[in-house]
């Protein structure tokens, strides 16, 4: 059994990214636009853009992705870092990638200093939130939120 590498993606990982993020879609059930996909790919790629995404690799396959942006708090000097997507490929899952995502964002955001890593997820998330129950803390806080596009 090849073990999991988690890497930061490069310029040329777009097409083993790519399946990822649409099946990420699919599980959540939403189609974001290809143009806001490229912009995604391309701030995921700038320096100076506070996104980031890795890669959840064994040998030369991709089975998980995940995407954290860093943020400032009024609660705090120091940034927040928003763990926003985490997926693994559903014939991948239960095999300890999810966690290994995790705590990449994690060690990533103890290196950057950042002062809290946050994520949500969606109330049927049941599987994920058994994970998410043994490697964070619910905050009891309930997100409201209005769309404007």
């Amino acid at each position: 059994m090849l073990s999991v590498e988690i890497k930061a993606i490069e310029n040329n990982d777009f097409d083993i990214w790519l399946p990822l993020w649409k099946g990420y879609q699919r599980f959540y059930e939403v189609d974001i636009p290809q143009s806001v996909t490229l912009e995604t790919w391309a701030r995921f790629l700038d320096p100076m853009e506070p996104m980031h995404a890795a890669l959840a690799m064994m040998g030369e396959h991709a089975f998980g992705l995940v995407h954290s942006i860093y943020h400032r708090s009024t609660w705090t000097t120091a940034n927040y870092c928003y763990l926003q997507d985490l997926f693994v490929a559903a014939d991948a899952r239960g095999g300890g990638i999810g966690r290994a995502l995790i705590e990449h964002v994690y060690a990533d955001a103890k290196r950057r200093g950042a002062a809290r890593v946050h994520w949500l997820t969606h109330q049927t998330n049941s599987v994920g939130m058994r994970l998410y129950d043994r490697v964070g803390d619910r905050s009891g806080f309930v997100q409201y939120r209005k769309l404007f596009t």
